[in-house]
């Protein structure tokens, strides 16, 4: 069977078994007592093991199967959770996404594990009961009805133990030597191991098999004694119960069936909405979601062409049947937009795990706390955000979150939080990070600066707090006193601000010193579709995001002022910068000018205005990327088609404000 066609499934449903014993994990370590979540864990390795068994990756089933045993033993009480057995498992998580993320880049998912499988193999190793649990053999209802009625005709029920010679190195040979000899000689009901274990020889030395038969016991242990290297049989008759009192238990468990069932619509409001929503969704590839978006975007750019037909002809009909279209495209537009988002948990999932070692590797004791994780943000900005995130986390715990000895000093709890929280506003998502650690240094933060020329010391005796915080995001700052895995290396923050603003987005930074700091994030819901401001320059017109956008404002030549060679206005009290886009851009000048049409944007805390010749008004305009021919063209992001079928430039407001 071609295994292919499952494989994105199951690349998929391993990542969500994987994210869910980390996340069973994370929990598991706050509350060892708690043995609810180790079932939840063996119920997701469990499945990822056969999954993998199934497609044929060896190395992930074979660790996952290791995994099981540890956490059976943890589960029956014949371990202890200590940090050594949790230490195990995480590592095992990892090597287990480390598998799963080369297949999903085409690779076979081939890892050595080898020492890994032998740290979980000893921490099970180290209790004496284990080896007897492995052979040992339950009987439930079915094998017992089973019994009761051969033995009323009058057959044997034994169970039978076989053990092999500790030399034996075809163990799955002999075990299918001796079962070949008890199957010509009745029916074997049950083994333990399982048949298909035992094949594939997942047992020690020892099975047991469980044998409806007419023959003696003596006959038998004879037969299988001239198996090569069976060491011993032991062979004991089963105790069967008649098969009325079968009859009673079936009927007592009947009606404690019953009662379950009759008491079992008493389940919470929540349990019986999650149950509904998990039958109303469905797996949809994301290719296909991106098919349907380019459509969309198509069928936008029509729209506007026919929004602009509509206003030329000027025919009533038409006009009540486009404004319709525009009203049905824009309900079709707001399904779309929300079938491609994806809850921020996707991405903050990995921190608890992230900031697990990172406390471990630092000394200190951290708790994070995740607020808001079911907020949904376009996939496009997902896909992009979740380094950032990573770079300010380790910037928090790092430079932030003082060691136990000094927040106690400080009159601090000795552990640290983190605090990570999403929501919603208008057109925009946030993401604040908040820690209550030491705080920015004003004046350490300064004289790096001054160190390495970044500003003068004339700039630096008239920057306010908010200024000064700006200058960590400059290239290759870096207060850390020596270089780490974890920082100091004077790359992160500038990162995070260039790949933020990238997606239209903003970081600004509030802190505290002695108590902490908080980095605000805000990023558009979308980057395929955004509103935006045409404006005209001669012949050309341009698209402003209205993202970007303060107010637009007409300015008299009179209050234009010119400071170092700079036109600069006042502008509700603060001077700012003006610029002249048709000579940033060359454009020929073809029109007289008794005033200026300016547009105030603004970069995080700094703005501008930029000098158009006229405001044409607002459209929703579909993002277009120039593509390879034209990469990193200055304060352009893309160009978009109008209604008219000419294409208009996206200027990057970004770009423009330093």
């Amino acid at each position: 069977m071609d295994m292919n066609q499952y494989l994105e499934v199951f690349i998929e449903e391993s990542k969500e078994h994987l994210q869910n014993v980390n996340d069973q994990l994370m929990r598991f370590e706050k509350n060892t007592d708690d043995l609810g979540y180790v079932n939840e864990i063996f119920r997701s390795a469990h499945t990822l093991k056969g999954m993998s068994a199934t497609m044929g990756f060896d190395d992930l089933a074979q660790l996952t199967h290791k995994m099981e045993n540890v956490l059976d033993a943890v589960r029956n009480h014949q371990t202890d959770a200590h940090t050594e057995v949790l230490d195990a498992l995480f590592e095992s998580v990892d090597a287990l996404e480390i598998m799963v993320q080369s297949i999903s880049e085409g690779g076979d998912g081939q890892l050595d594990v080898k020492l890994l499988v032998q740290k979980l193999q000893r921490i099970v190793a180290e209790e004496p009961a284990a080896e007897h649990a492995a052979c040992s053999i339950e009987y439930d209802e079915f094998v017992q009805t089973l019994l009761s009625q051969t033995a009323g005709q009058g057959f044997n029920t034994f169970e039978i133990t076989v053990q092999l010679e500790r030399t034996c190195l075809l163990k799955a040979a002999r075990a299918y030597m001796v079962f070949d000899v008890l199957e010509q000689a009745g029916d074997v009901i049950k083994s333990a191991p399982t048949v298909q274990d035992i094949e594939q020889e997942k047992f020690e030395s020892s099975f047991i098999v469980i044998l409806v038969t007419s023959e003696s016991q003596e006959k038998l242990k004879a037969s299988i004694m001239e198996v090569s290297e069976v060491e011993s049989v032991k062979i004991s008759a089963l105790p069967i119960k008649k098969e009325t009192e079968m009859q009673e238990l079936v009927s007592q468990e009947a009606a404690a069936i019953q009662e379950v069932t009759v008491s079992a619509p008493s389940k919470s409001p929540v349990e019986e909405k999650r149950q509904l929503s998990n039958n109303k969704t469905i797996r949809v590839n994301i290719d296909r979601l991106d098919s349907l978006m380019n459509l969309f975007e198509e069928l936008v750019i029509d729209r506007g062409r026919l929004e602009q037909i509509s206003k030329e002809l000027n025919n009533s009909e038409l006009d009540e049947t486009v404004e319709r279209m525009s009203r049905i495209s824009g309900n079709l537009q707001t399904i779309i937009l929300n079938m491609r988002m994806v809850p921020v948990e996707t991405v903050f999932n990995r921190f608890p795990r992230m900031m697990r070692q990172l406390s471990k590797d630092l000394g200190k004791q951290i708790e994070l706390q995740i607020v808001g994780a079911d907020t949904e943000l376009d996939r496009t900005v997902i896909d992009e955000i979740g380094d950032p995130l990573v770079h300010l986390l380790r910037n928090a715990v790092d430079h932030g979150i003082e060691m136990p000895q000094a927040r106690l000093k400080n009159g601090k709890n000795e552990k640290g939080t983190i605090r990570l929280k999403a929501y919603h506003s208008g057109n925009h998502v946030f993401i604040d990070l908040e820690d209550d650690g030491a705080g920015i240094n004003r004046e350490k933060v300064l004289q790096k600066a001054l160190d390495r020329g970044i500003i003068d010391g004339e700039t630096a005796e008239t920057l306010t707090d908010k200024q000064v915080y700006e200058l960590i995001f400059a290239s290759g700052f870096s207060t850390a006193e020596q270089i780490s895995d974890v920082s100091g290396r004077g790359v992160g923050l500038d990162v995070v601000k260039n790949t933020i603003e990238s997606l239209g987005g903003s970081v600004t930074i509030d802190s505290n010193e002695g108590y902490g700091s908080r980095f605000a994030i805000q990023l558009p819901l979308t980057l395929s579709i955004i509103s935006a401001l045409l404006v005209q320059m001669s012949e050309e017109r341009y698209a402003l995001p209205l993202s970007s956008i303060i107010e637009t404002a007409i300015v008299q030549p009179k209050e234009v002022m010119h400071v170092h060679g700079q036109k600069v206005i006042d502008f509700r009290g603060a001077i700012i910068p003006l610029i002249d886009l048709k000579e940033l851009f060359t454009v020929p000048n073809s029109v007289q000018r008794d005033h200026y049409s300016v547009v105030i944007v603004k970069k995080g805390e700094k703005t501008a205005g930029l000098i158009v010749d006229s405001f044409i008004g607002q459209q929703e305009i579909v993002l277009k990327s120039l593509g390879h021919y034209l990469p990193g063209v200055f304060a352009i992001s893309g160009a978009t088609i109008l209604g008219d079928g000419q294409v208009a430039l996206i200027i990057d407001c970004n770009a423009l404000i330093k």
